[in-house]
């Protein structure tokens, strides 16, 4: 991990400790890695590439689309079609 990967994650831990509502665990870098480890694997499916830069670019595209689907898709059920 690099030092300003850590340094944002440490960041956004402090952030969401602070946002939360319900205190019930604790959130930590540690539960930000276990969550983001979590949300690669759920869509591997989008990895291509033979880099770091066209793995996270193929990912974060493929993330992205899956997101504007499922709007459009929610839109349309709702009868709310553009």
């Amino acid at each position: 991990m690099r030092e300003d990967q850590y340094a944002a994650l440490s960041a956004l831990a402090r952030t969401l400790m602070r946002r939360r509502t319900v205190r019930a665990e604790r959130i930590t870098e540690n539960t930000l890695i276990r969550v983001a480890i979590d949300l690669l694997l759920t869509h591997q499916h989008h990895l291509t590439g033979s880099t770091e830069e066209a793995l996270r670019r193929s990912v974060t595209t493929g993330l992205t689309e899956s997101s504007t689907s499922v709007h459009r898709a929610g839109r349309r059920a709702a009868g709310k079609v553009s």
